[in-house]
């Protein structure tokens, strides 16, 4: 099955499970990172080998348990498989704020030719520091951010002062909690446990169940089950189309 990268969410002092990460790590094989929040900065660690950087997290991290933190394993669907686009980003260079994200990102941000970032990076360096919605602490620009993600996912860390709060999670409704860590998809278990024995009823996307599927996308969040992409990068489709924009109701 399809593993679009896993990007796992630790809220402050959560203790990591490092065989979630090894998994996540062998089906997400591009690149890691990851970023832990203490005493007003962040540290951040990326590396190509997945031993050498869940060793150095699962280290740092007890060291440092009393913050929220993450992790991300890379799938490479757009950009270079190199250091440079392993998550976390810094947000529009600023030390003080990193975001990973997991999932397809709108065309705006995806490279033009000869640009080796990927869509991740260019929303952190290019688009999101103008914060196009508003500020995140407002509900008008989370509504924004959360509407322009889609059924993607995506984990901001920081420690300025200008943010309200030191972690927030979109998407988190298309994720899973499990022993109080959150995980973007189901990439973190075994292969032989990641998919459910009627997995031709349950998206591997957004693993929403769709007892009487008609057609061979997803009809909460458009993934396909023939070509494994999202209805607007899906290759048996001669052109890209998207879904119709659903009204999605403000949470209070």
């Amino acid at each position: 099955g399809p593993a679009m990268c896993l990007l796992t969410y630790y809220p402050a002092g959560t203790a990591i499970d490092r065989r979630a990460l090894r998994f996540g790590a062998d089906a997400n094989p591009d690149g890691h990172g990851f970023a832990i929040v203490t005493g007003g900065r962040i540290i951040t660690g990326h590396g190509m080998n997945a031993d050498t950087v869940i060793g150095t997290f699962a280290r740092t991290r007890a060291e440092h348990p009393d913050g929220p933190a993450l992790f991300h394993s890379r799938y490479a669907t757009r950009g270079a498989v190199d250091l440079s686009n392993c998550h976390p980003f810094r947000l529009g260079g600023d030390p003080r704020t990193v975001l990973a994200h997991n999932g397809t990102l709108p065309k705006r941000v995806h490279p033009r030719a000869f640009d080796l970032r990927s869509d991740t990076r260019i929303a952190a360096e290019d688009y999101l520091p103008t914060q196009p919605f508003g500020p995140i602490d407002t509900a008008a620009g989370a509504r924004g951010l959360a509407g322009w993600l889609g059924p993607s996912k995506l984990v901001i860390l920081t420690v300025d002062p200008a943010y309200a709060h030191t972690a927030y999670l979109f998407g988190e409704r298309a994720g899973l909690w499990v022993g109080g860590i959150w995980y973007s998809n189901r990439s973190y278990l075994p292969p032989e446990l990641r998919w459910p024995a009627r997995r031709r009823t349950v998206c591997g996307y957004c693993l929403d169940r769709d007892l009487e599927r008609t057609s061979r996308h997803c009809r909460a969040c458009g993934w396909c089950f023939h070509c494994h992409h999202v209805l607007s990068h899906c290759a048996c489709l001669p052109t890209p189309t998207r879904p119709a924009p659903t009204a999605v109701p403000a949470s209070s």
